[in-house]
């Protein structure tokens, strides 16, 4: 079932747990990671790059079909949206969710540039998340882990200053692959935990690598989305190396997605924490709903 990122999220927060939100581009990674979420009865979220597809509106009308056949619930957000025009793309292509990015502008053009957004999305019944600070790249590890961190009192009030549904924080991790061992700063989630509520939803950015440990711990403190892609696209490399015959190729790479994905979502927490509102009366599997 097709629903809003900040309802996965508010029961995330609530219930203390992780939900994962895999970076997809396509029909067969979307159908593979929508399967394993069923199988393993987890809510999960489509994250969507702007630039992942020539047609972000023709990948939003077959993602919010298989999202809403779905019998466990699925929000599909639009990751790091660099422009106006980025966001309302994704509105107008079915998106629940927006991600406006503005981590890299000072405080106040960050302020202003997404709270223009939230008006808009709000409008629309579209929930809004945005960063603080700024999550670098693992190969420029060496600077981007100890810089642009997210301040826990300035959190506060920039989710009052701007409406964000959900926040997303630096606190050590990076995009991409890691030169260097990542450190992730608990004492600093802890206190931004702390100032912007216990129920309020966070966000971390650059999940792969990260360390299984410290995800887990991570969404133990109040981490409740954790973006990941490398490590899938790794697994599937994989198992595409392995596949016996090359007409295979698809499978193994729809295997390798499913298997890293579901590990993920029992190190979150996410596993069993599907619900089906009364209204909404779906069952079977996605696969059995779109054979009939």
């Amino acid at each position: 079932m097709l629903v809003s990122m900040k309802e996965i999220l508010d029961r995330a927060s609530k219930e203390n747990y992780g939900v994962a939100a895999p970076n997809v581009c396509s029909e067969l990674d979307a159908r593979a990671v929508i399967e394993i979420a069923e199988e393993l009865r987890a809510p999960i979220i489509l994250d969507v790059a702007h630039g992942a597809t020539p047609d972000i509106k023709f990948l939003g009308s077959y993602l919010t079909i298989l999202a809403d056949k779905a019998n466990v619930p699925v929000a599909i957000n639009l990751d790091h949206g660099a422009t106006y025009e980025h966001a309302i793309d994704a509105i107008a292509s079915g998106f629940t969710s927006i991600m406006v990015d503005r981590s890299s502008l000072p405080y106040e053009e960050n302020v202003a540039q997404v709270k223009e957004l939230v008006k808009v999305a709000h409008a629309t019944g579209v929930s809004v998340e945005a960063e603080l600070g700024h999550v670098g790249q693992g190969d420029n590890y060496a600077v981007d882990g100890k810089q642009a961190l997210t301040d826990p009192a300035e959190a506060k009030k920039y989710i009052e200053e701007t409406g964000i549904d959900m926040l997303a924080v630096a606190i050590g991790t990076a995009h991409g692959e890691y030169i260097g061992t990542p450190h992730i700063d608990f004492e600093r989630l802890t206190a931004i935990k702390q100032a912007v509520g216990q129920d309020f939803p966070l966000v971390l950015h650059g999940g792969s690598g990260s360390g299984d440990e410290n995800l887990a711990k991570a969404c133990r403190m109040g981490i409740n989305k954790v973006n990941i892609y490398t490590d899938l696209a790794k697994s599937a490399v994989k198992k595409v190396k392995e596949m016996p015959k090359p007409g295979m190729i698809w499978s193994a790479i729809i295997a390798g997605i499913k298997e890293q994905i579901g590990y993920y979502i029992e190190l979150f927490g996410g596993k069993g924490k599907a619900w089906v509102p009364a209204d909404k009366g779906v069952s079977g599997t996605i696969v059995d709903m779109i054979e009939k």
